[in-house]
């Protein structure tokens, strides 16, 4: 990614499930000098960001959609009460407003105990990140991805997202000629909806900036429901692409006025699986 970088590895901290784990061993190393760059799942960098370090790039973003590995061509075609395994609460909120017949399972771990759990007959089908089986050379695993109308994906999935020191000029220099516009303005229309509703890596969101060049616009698509599909709402905004956080703004106030702010306070007290 950077000519002459150097490959400095973190352990993570925290406990299974704790999306932030990985963030906090990458933004240890920054802050204890250890590495000049960070890189981190942009999905899983909350919104309010640690003293002392500031987000300095966003590369070409990759495929932002979910993926279903399993049994069926499409959400339709998946076979009547199939179990399916996510530790995601917005993928279980969807799937279950989507399908109120499947059983949703919490599944943790990385990507290969996953798809081994599938192959072990535990389970009919997963949810995962395209990109993230794409970047561990799995696409050929995926049965299908799934459209974003029908499962809007977590902001910044698909995005990586480099961070810095905030006095680390000569970083800040480094990484700036991968910077990809699109995708930094995407990646800000998306976090803009999540500060402004409140809302953590853990809640039940979906948020999808897209941008369309030829028109010069941008469309974001939220959902907001509680985990077992039981409650959701869905919303959309389009605008002019260079305003990602005026964008970002007005469509957190359409979903607060149609009551996404008592959803995710009902989803934050959740005792159900998932």
């Amino acid at each position: 990614m950077l000519g002459g970088a150097e490959l400095v590895e973190v352990a993570s901290d925290g406990q299974v499930g704790d999306k932030a784990r990985f963030v906090r061993g990458v933004e240890r190393a920054l802050l204890d000098g250890k590495a000049e760059i960070g890189v981190h799942s942009a999905k899983d960098v909350p919104v309010e960001l640690t003293d002392g370090l500031m987000l300095a790039a966003v590369p070409s973003r990759e495929d932002a959609r979910d993926a279903w590995i399993g049994a069926g061509a499409s959400l339709d075609d998946v076979p009547e009460g199939a179990k399916v395994g996510t530790a995601s609460r917005r993928r279980a909120a969807q799937l279950l407003a989507a399908r109120p017949d499947l059983k949703v399972n919490e599944l943790h771990g990385n990507v290969d105990t996953r798809l081994r759990k599938l192959a072990e007959g535990h389970l009919d089908g997963i949810v995962l990140a395209v990109a993230g089986l794409r970047r561990l050379g799995r696409a050929d695993e995926i049965s299908f991805a799934i459209p974003s109308e029908s499962m809007t994906p977590a902001a910044g999935q698909g995005s990586l997202l480099l961070q810095i020191r905030s006095d680390d000029q000569d970083a800040l220099r480094a990484v700036d000629a991968i910077v990809d516009e699109t995708s930094l303005r995407e990646l800000t229309a998306e976090r803009t909806v999540v500060s402004l509703l409140g809302a953590t890596c853990d809640s039940p969101l979906g948020v999808h900036a897209k941008t369309d060049a030829h028109a010069d616009e941008m469309r974001i698509d939220a959902f907001v429901g509680l985990p077992d599909g039981s409650a959701w709402l869905r919303d959309r905004v389009e605008g002019d692409q260079s305003e990602p956080t005026l964008l970002g703004a007005e469509l957190a106030k359409r979903l607060l006025d149609t009551g996404a702010r008592e959803i995710l306070d009902r989803a934050e007290k959740w005792s159900g699986r998932v």
